[in-house]
């Protein structure tokens, strides 16, 4: 249950309301936007919520017990203040979004509603539409280890032990000539074998992309040179001339540990364990029903 401040139960009280919603959107760069349904612009401590921005919210939905209660936001890629190249940057990604009841006439005179995190981002021509998630969407979160066949590290973290600031595990080069949308061919990875970067991160040092970055794909040798694949467009143009920094990628198989960086002793997976057939299996004539292991 919420407690109104009494300024606010006085203002509901009185018959004649004027109230409205106001959203304020933190980003993962911590810049704090604010939105509101009234027709002009409101303070909230220092943030500026504009008005006729395009940003509207569909119907709330709250669930008994610890399901998550979600909403949509729908908003148009018209202002200045929400872009499309922040979107696809993944600026949106997972932000908090603080929405307040507000008395217009009095904006210090405010309810916080609800508190939830920014999820599913989908956009179509000049639209975009964001679904709020509740705070029990972080119950639905894996925390811990699970009983897995490949590795839950990071290649490089400390559970890793890779050093990925030696040579042999980074480049840095810069564009020849774009490809495709999120494909290019590259010079600086001439020394290195085909997919060595597969599966690793690629961070833009020059360019209108600079400062952000991407997961590789795919690593190949073309005729004209290296090639690497992105995993997604990045949100501004590919153009040659653009520089980058490469780490080296791992697709988390043991095989791959063992092979590529001969780090299978610190390989955080379970390679070994038995599946859904050696669960269900059962003991047959004419097997070695000895009880020793099958892995020999």
């Amino acid at each position: 249950m919420k407690t109104l401040p009494e300024d606010l139960a006085a203002h509901l009280a009185s018959g004649a309301t004027t109230l409205c919603r106001c959203w304020l959107v933190t980003r993962r760069d911590a810049a704090v936007l604010g939105f509101t349904d009234h027709d002009r612009p409101l303070d909230l401590d220092g943030v500026v919520c504009e008005p006729a921005s395009g940003f509207s919210a569909s119907e709330a939905t709250s669930e008994l017990g610890l399901a998550v209660g979600n909403l949509e936001i729908d908003g148009a890629l018209s202002s200045d203040r929400i872009t499309e190249n922040d979107l696809v940057a993944g600026l949106y990604d997972g932000a908090a979004v603080d929405i307040w009841l507000v008395d217009w006439s009095a904006p210090e005179s405010r309810l916080l509603l609800r508190r939830c995190h920014i999820g599913e981002i989908t956009r179509a021509d000049t639209a975009f539409r964001a679904e709020l998630r509740g705070l029990a969407h972080h119950l639905d979160q894996e925390h811990g280890r699970i009983f897995r066949y490949d590795c839950d590290a990071d290649l490089g973290d400390e559970r890793c032990g890779i050093d990925t600031a030696l040579p042999a595990h980074r480049a840095e080069g810069s564009v020849l000539a774009v490809t495709g949308r999120h494909s290019f061919v590259a010079t600086g990875l001439e020394s290195f074998a085909a997919g060595w970067f597969a599966f690793g991160r690629l961070d833009w040092t020059g360019g209108e992309n600079a400062g952000r970055s991407i997961e590789v794909r795919g690593h190949g040798l073309g005729e004209t040179g290296p090639t690497l694949d992105l995993w997604q467009a990045m949100s501004a143009p590919i153009a040659p001339g653009d520089t980058f920094r490469v780490v080296a990628g791992c697709d988390r198989r043991f095989a791959t540990c063992r092979d590529k960086f001969a780090n299978s002793r610190a390989f955080r997976g379970f390679p070994h364990m038995p599946g859904n057939d050696f669960a269900l299996s059962y003991p047959r004539s004419g097997n070695a029903n000895d009880g020793g292991s099958l892995n020999q």
